[in-house]
């Protein structure tokens, strides 16, 4: 999945969450912990990889189970519940749109990565973060140009409005209120 994408199903299963358990819109902080925990994986694994070779391939070590489950308990005992189960939803719910990502696009699920380093990752030579970046850029721009794309795109696009207009619903959480009030004595 595309940053973006990730990050509207993790506010949009989050956003779920804070309605239907507590009864109301989902605050500021556990907003920002959500959208960085759906790239964390990403921000974590690629660079490693792609970049300084670190690991095999670019979902090895956060994408895999064994990392993230420890790190969402850890973060749930460290930081709390509103705190943690922000970070949960947006780590795994990364981790679960990158299983289903492929039968989107017409394959079938990917979950050998979970399973890293039990489960081998083929090895990928990379040239570095930014080529790779455009690389799958480009890919993703050849396939929008297709007639399959179109079809995607317009579902992604009504996806992202969608998110957007429950994020306005919500009241903006994660952006700073300005004060509507002039300042005196400027």
């Amino acid at each position: 999945m595309l940053p973006w994408e990730h990050l509207a199903v993790g506010y949009l299963w989050y956003s779920a969450w804070s309605h239907l358990r507590d009864g109301r819109r989902p605050s500021g902080r556990p907003v920002v912990v959500v959208a960085v925990a759906t790239q964390l994986p990403d921000l974590i694994d690629k660079p490693l990889a792609w970049e300084f070779g670190l690991l095999p391939g670019g979902q090895t070590l956060a994408h895999s189970l064994v990392f993230a489950l420890p790190a969402v308990a850890f973060v749930l005992g460290a930081f709390g519940s509103r705190i943690g189960v922000a970070f949960a939803v947006g780590y795994l719910t990364h981790l679960a749109g990158d299983v289903v990502y492929p039968m989107v696009l017409g394959g079938g699920p990917r979950v050998s990565f979970l399973l890293w380093p039990f489960v081998e990752s083929a090895p990928a030579e990379s040239p570095g973060f930014l080529a790779e970046t455009w690389a799958i850029l480009g890919d993703a721009w050849q396939f929008m140009s297709s007639p399959e794309g179109t079809v995607y795109l317009t579902a992604e696009l009504a996806l992202l409005l969608a998110v957007f207009a429950l994020w306005r619903y919500d009241g903006h959480p994660g952006v700073p209120r300005r004060s509507m009030s002039p300042r005196i004595g400027r």
